[in-house]
């Protein structure tokens, strides 16, 4: 076991209460762009979340109407989820560059993990063979230039692609009045992208 892997493993237990803030609320605005950003998703829709965790996300798709599948490569985490999310939906070991769906899924998300990819492109036309409408992923621009991801997604035939900045902190419990100034930011060009070149993250959507 890695020394990362081990980590994740002791954290499994209350991993999505430390690791956020306000979780509800992260983890609400996160599921919302889920079903928005590109091409939408409707009740029913499954996701396949790779690198779920302990399964936290899956609460608020479920919320959605949306119908959730997990997958973590630690088996305390996934056990956990299994915990957390009951026979409300299935959640399985498994490695995000070798797991294959039972059968096709409207949208896979990748959240914190796509470093993990062995080789980005290859992931992507992995994701692409199972994602009939579209993938959804975190993307930090002071790790990866966006103009490299968007040219690996277009190779792997997901040439539609929206990236849009995600402003809400993850370590910071905001007020309510503060967190939606934040979200409506978002949507404020110049100043998200200004933002994001010292903190936060982008979501990326890919569809065909």
């Amino acid at each position: 076991m890695s020394a990362k892997s081990g980590q994740y493993a002791r954290q499994a237990g209350d991993w999505t209460e430390t690791a956020y803030a306000d979780a509800t609320a992260y983890l609400a605005h996160r599921a919302d762009l889920i079903a928005t950003l590109g091409l939408g998703l409707e009740p029913g829709d499954e996701v396949l979340d790779l690198a779920c965790g302990d399964g936290g996300l899956g609460e608020l798709l479920a919320a959605r109407g949306l119908r959730y599948r997990g997958v973590d490569a630690t088996p305390e985490m996934v056990a956990e989820a299994q915990r957390r999310l009951g026979d409300r939906a299935p959640v399985a070991v498994g490695d995000l560059n070798d797991y294959v769906p039972p059968s096709p899924v409207a949208a896979t998300t990748v959240f914190r993990a796509i470093y993990y990819a062995r080789d980005r492109r290859a992931f992507f036309e992995h994701v692409a063979a199972f994602t009939e409408k579209k993938l959804v992923f975190d993307l930090n621009p002071r790790q990866y230039r966006p103009a490299d991801v968007v040219a690996d997604l277009r190779a792997a035939g997901l040439d539609q692609v929206k990236l849009r900045p995600f402003l809400v902190p993850q370590t910071v419990a905001l007020p309510r009045v503060v967190a939606s100034a934040a979200m409506a930011l978002e949507r404020s060009g110049p100043l998200a992208r200004l933002a994001l070149r010292f903190r936060f993250t982008y979501l990326v959507a890919a569809s065909r």
